[in-house]
């Protein structure tokens, strides 16, 4: 039972750029940035690319994953449809670190495709998001990453805190700083943007 909403491409509206986070948490706290945070960032992609009547070239779409927490069957079962409808995924983010300040990304992809990731580090610096490296994406997208051998990117945020809250009663929305998690928000959507205006 993921949640799926999308802006369709222009030019080529059956190659999808998916972003997402996950809707569960664990018991005790309330999942506030394990993962409220990563689905807030991502619906967030999606509010300002409306607001600002950005008309994407590829299909832009955000999923927030159901059950990540317990075997990860909301993301094998995205990949899995994907699959059956004959869909193209050229590229996938997610935000499942905490919605803390945003200090840069983590690709897996080919050589070819983490040059031309490294290429958008001096423009997507001035928000933060500094510290660009190989590795990275997320459990909830990394079928895509096997169905499709799509490049898999994950935000990096400063993780000192992260695991004051992680998992434990702490995890509530009080220790969400709007802040950070909208500078998060900004860093993703500029690389979204750039793959989908120059591809990956």
């Amino acid at each position: 039972h993921n949640v799926i909403g999308e802006l369709t491409g222009t030019e080529f509206p059956n190659e999808f750029i998916t972003i997402g986070g996950h809707l569960d948490s664990w018991d005790p706290g309330e999942g506030a940035h394990d993962d409220g945070a990563g689905c807030v960032q991502s619906l967030e992609i999606l509010r300002v690319f409306k607001a600002l009547g950005y008309k994407p070239k590829h299909t832009i779409r955000i999923v927030l994953f159901a059950n990540e927490e317990n075997g990860g069957r909301g993301g094998d079962k995205y990949a899995e449809e994907a699959k059956e409808k004959g869909e193209k995924h050229i590229f996938a983010l997610e935000s499942d670190a905490g919605g803390f300040t945003p200090r840069g990304f983590g690709l897996t992809a080919p050589e070819d495709k983490f040059a031309k990731f490294m290429s958008w580090q001096p423009l997507i610096a001035p928000y933060g998001a500094v510290e660009f490296k190989k590795g990275g994406g997320g459990s909830d997208i990394s079928p895509l990453g096997k169905t499709f051998a799509a490049p898999l990117a994950g935000l990096s945020p400063d993780s000192q805190r992260y695991f004051d809250i992680h998992h434990a009663r702490s995890d509530v929305f009080e220790n969400v700083n709007k802040r950070e998690l909208l500078l998060g928000a900004v860093n993703m959507a500029a690389l979204v943007y750039l793959a989908d205006k120059y591809g990956m």
